[in-house]
């Protein structure tokens, strides 16, 4: 299907190969090393920059903290009184301030009793393996309408700024029709400043900041379940997962500085006129890859890689299937994606989420309670 000329220029404008890429040619092989288990739904794992720790999210409320391969007892912090858990709700995703190291807050977003999603502030306390309970700051609330493709993802961009993935509200095929309506924070990723203002702050490059009857915090819009995001460090680009309907499942590959994307949903899935023959494409970006629901059911978005253990696959972008439990990966430059591969690790289970420590080595999360480490096979 013919793609826009907007994405044209964005392929264009995506960073080639950064110095630290692996040699093309390179065929290493993986494995996934068990780091933990016995973990309660974890969905989410994150490091603070310089940290040896892994903070792991568990769906029902807490965070947990893995300390030299050792799963610490007591959580690191435990709101399940406050979060409403199950299906696609829960506690969802953690991240840590580019200033931690002085400042101390990390970030968390959850779906609440009532089911709304809320993204709040807290603070470390004096013990490092603790968070200050008492310390929650209320950044933003978003009412759900629906249970499901509530989004998830908190994340701090190269530009400092906080990002939040957030869902088009559920139900299916958009029936509030939330995707392509800037007049709401659903079916969005959302970039605020929360070094300014009370409790956050609108970035003055964002693109709907003047555009009257917009939210001023959306950068893009479009998305059905961006469930997981991820910024290339040395290129700065932006991979949305977007987890599909009916038939396809995509990434959606760009520079993280272009503002104002329409990512097509509901008018397309993945390339695809969403149940038409034919549709209007103009304005629209259109996926980096797509994979049909003949592989699949439901993309878990990963991280490029940039770690030091698998040198030949730096520059890598790694993804799942929530549904299959296969594990993929490719190269994108400005020609497009290169170097698509599947890796034959089995018997994983369901991936819920991947996950980055602070030297850049990936991490799989899955539905059996267990964490592990993507390693050189033997």
């Amino acid at each position: 299907m013919r793609r826009t000329s907007a994405l044209a220029l964005l392929l264009a404008a995506c960073a080639g190969s950064p110095a630290d890429e692996g040699p093309p040619d390179a065929a290493p092989t993986l494995r996934a090393a068990l780091v933990v288990s016995g973990l309660n739904g974890p969905v989410h794992l994150a490091a603070p920059p310089g940290d040896a720790r892994l903070f792991v999210v568990e769906q029902p409320g807490r965070v947990r903290i893995v300390r030299s391969g050792q799963l610490l007892t007591e959580p690191f912090l435990d709101i399940t009184d406050v979060v409403g858990s199950g299906g696609e709700r829960g506690l969802l995703s953690i991240a840590f301030h580019p200033n931690w190291a002085t400042n101390g807050f990390f970030f968390v977003n959850y779906t609440d009793r009532s089911g709304a999603t809320r993204v709040e502030r807290y603070r470390v306390s004096a013990d490092p393996d603790r968070a200050e309970r008492n310390s929650a700051r209320l950044i933003l609330t978003v009412a759900q309408p629906f249970a499901n493709h509530n989004g998830g993802l908190v994340a701090f961009g190269p530009d400092g700024k906080l990002w939040i993935g957030m869902g088009d509200g559920g139900s299916r095929d958009d029936p509030q029709g939330h995707g392509q309506n800037a007049g709401t924070l659903l079916g969005a990723l959302l970039r605020l400043d929360v070094d300014a203002g009370d409790p956050y702050a609108i970035p003055a490059d964002n693109p709907f900041r003047t555009t009257p009857g917009a939210r001023p915090e959306i950068w893009a819009i479009g998305l059905r379940n961006p469930w997981r995001f991820a910024f290339d460090r040395p290129t700065g680009d932006l991979y949305i997962a977007d987890v599909g309907q009916e038939d396809w499942e995509e990434v959606n590959v760009v520079p993280s500085a272009t503002a104002g994307l329409n990512y097509g949903w509901r008018v397309m899935e993945g390339r695809q006129c969403f149940r038409t023959a034919s549709c209007n494409q103009a304005g629209l970006t259109l996926p980096a890859l797509e994979y049909s629901h003949a592989i699949g059911c439901s993309i878990t978005g990963g991280h490029v890689y940039r770690g030091a253990a698998l040198p030949a696959l730096r520059g890598h972008y790694f993804y799942g299937d929530y549904c299959r439990g296969w594990i993929r990966s490719f190269r994108f430059a400005a020609s497009g994606v290169m170097e698509e591969r599947e890796w034959p690790i089995g018997g994983l289970g369901r991936i819920l989420s991947f996950g980055e420590d602070a030297s850049g080595e990936l991490y799989v999360l899955t539905d059996a309670g267990r964490v592990y480490r993507l390693e050189p096979g033997s």
